[in-house]
């Protein structure tokens, strides 16, 4: 492992920000990670665990040492008629990991497909879409914990999955370095798509009887006709999480604006889709400066080149402060804000 310095980090982010790490280095196994640890409360300096970089913006220059994680492997670990736990390295690509899955006929994480972003990143986010959740399929995660060096494995009920969130989004935020996670996949298929255009999609593909890579291909059609690519335009996908309120509320929101959609998030709330009320307070495709609004997924913030960090965090604000005025919803990001205050030392 060899450890850099003054690195710039705009090729580590799907946002394209050009900000420096003082200290800068890859690593590739559980022996990189103790060895970084320990360079770290050498130089007393704070850590930053990269996987992909598609769910953060910088803001600022970090005194810090950045670890990208690039612990790779595909494997499985048990298996039976019915299911297979397939544990793959956090440093694997996640539309990798899924495109592995399908051609191995495993199935449950079919409609995840597209997601940018590396396997490890995608317990501690609960990625989601088109109707499935991490969580579905989680069997348990191996982490590093970054104040001792010890090892630890994380169950279900230990990781508390929330919507776009867990445990190491909350209390244990910057503790734990993950290094692999373990799925229960399906050997036998039984396709979800009710959720979104799947099935319109499956129609015009004439799948009848859809295979897992039927679904796949679906979703990955779907969402390049209405995401843009990271590679030519800086972005993180959704921004904010779509917004939960009480049934009540949305009753009467309804009321005032008959087009809101709603979705059923559980017995007594409604999930609200944020792009909705994004486009309806005029945001949608609007352009300040070099960064600007997706002109069609309003969901999605983008840097036309050269735009800084905090020029995406103030048109953020803005978008937050007019859906805020209008319909008195408090939008939440769902991309991580990463600056010298949000570092933690080991």
């Amino acid at each position: 492992m060899k450890i850099q310095e003054n690195i710039s980090l705009k090729a580590f982010n799907t946002f394209g920000i050009d900000v420096k790490a003082k200290f800068f280095a890859e690593v590739e196994s559980k022996n990189d990670i103790i060895e970084a640890l320990t360079f770290a409360k050498t130089a007393k300096k704070p850590i930053l665990i990269l996987g992909g970089g598609s769910n953060v913006l910088f803001t600022s220059d970090l005194d810090a040492l950045v670890l990208k994680v690039n612990i790779r492997g595909i494997e499985p670990i048990s298996q039976d008629k019915d299911k297979v736990i397939l544990a793959a390295g956090a440093g694997e690509m996640w539309h990798d990991f899924v495109l592995y899955s399908i051609e191995n006929n495993l199935s449950g994480i079919e409609n995840l497909s597209l997601i940018p972003g590396t396997v490890g990143a995608a317990p501690m986010q609960n990625i989601g879409a088109y109707g499935v959740e991490i969580k579905a399929v989680f069997h348990s995660l191996e982490a590093i914990k970054i104040c001792s060096g010890r090892t630890q494995i994380f169950l279900p009920a230990d990781v508390n999955f929330g919507y776009r969130e867990s445990v190491f989004k909350k209390s244990l935020k910057g503790k734990y370095i993950i290094y692999k996670v373990n799925f229960n996949l399906s050997t036998s298929h039984v396709p979800n798509i009710s959720y979104g255009d799947i099935q319109k999609v499956l129609k015009e593909m004439n799948q009848a009887k859809p295979t897992a890579k039927n679904i796949s291909d679906a979703v990955i059609n779907i969402r390049q006709s209405k995401l843009p690519d990271p590679k030519t335009v800086g972005n993180a996908g959704s921004f904010f999480k779509n917004p939960v309120v009480p049934v009540e509320v949305y009753k009467k929101l309804k009321q005032a604006y008959p087009t809101l959609p709603g979705y059923p998030s559980d017995a007594s709330q409604i999930k609200i889709p944020a792009a909705y009320l994004i486009e309806n307070v005029g945001w949608k495709g609007k352009k300040l400066g070099k960064v600007g609004v997706h002109d069609k997924q309003p969901l999605v913030l983008v840097n036309y080149g050269g735009g800084k960090g905090n020029d995406i965090l103030e048109l953020s604000r803005k978008i937050q402060l007019d859906v805020q005025t209008k319909f008195n919803i408090s939008l939440e990001r769902e991309v991580n804000l990463i600056n010298d205050k949000s570092l933690i030392y080991p």
